[in-house]
């Protein structure tokens, strides 16, 4: 069972453990909905500090002991049965697609790695996105998008991982 207030407070927590700051810095969240025939849900919280962008997703119901694509696609739309309604990947740059280490588009993030039981947790900061409304980078009211298979980081244009199984638009604020 996720814990959403858990994951608010922990990032609350953590804007708070820098008394230098005298603004609240910024907070988005997406709620990961299940293509048909899936069982996956999920939360991800994100947060702006110190020029980055911290991301921490917590993933349940994902086939046990495997790997699965993970992208900001361009879209802030999971409404068609596919998500295709998200588009493709958030790429504002034009860069080709690949893995954290080389050239690649914005949305490009690390894999998914589920456990025995079908979970999958990543926390990791993106100095390459943001929340900040008017930045070329920024991802407020794009989608979160994972896919059944890995991302090889290699195929054009979005790494051959599949049909997309979970979809979640990201929204400002903490969750409700």
């Amino acid at each position: 069972m996720l814990r959403p207030i858990a994951l608010s407070c922990v990032f609350l927590l953590a804007s708070c453990a820098q008394p230098e700051m005298k603004t609240m810095m910024p907070m988005a969240h997406a709620t990961l909905q299940a293509a048909a025939s899936q069982t996956v849900s999920g939360m991800v919280m994100l947060q702006q500090m110190d020029g980055h962008l911290m991301l921490h997703a917590k993933v349940a119901g994902l086939k046990p002991n495997a790997e699965f694509g993970f992208h900001v696609h361009d879209k802030g739309d999971c409404s068609k049965a596919d998500f295709s309604s998200a588009g493709g990947h958030f790429n504002p740059q034009q860069q080709p697609h690949g893995s954290q280490t080389g050239m690649n588009h914005a949305g490009d993030l690390p894999n998914l790695r589920s456990d025995a039981e079908g979970k999958a947790e990543l926390k990791m900061m993106f100095p390459e996105l943001s929340l900040t409304a008017g930045k070329a980078n920024h991802i407020l009211g794009r989608a979160l998008v994972i896919h059944a298979n890995a991302d090889d980081y290699q195929t054009q244009p979005a790494g051959n991982s599949g049909p997309r199984i979970a979809c979640g638009v990201i929204s400002a604020g903490m969750m409700k």
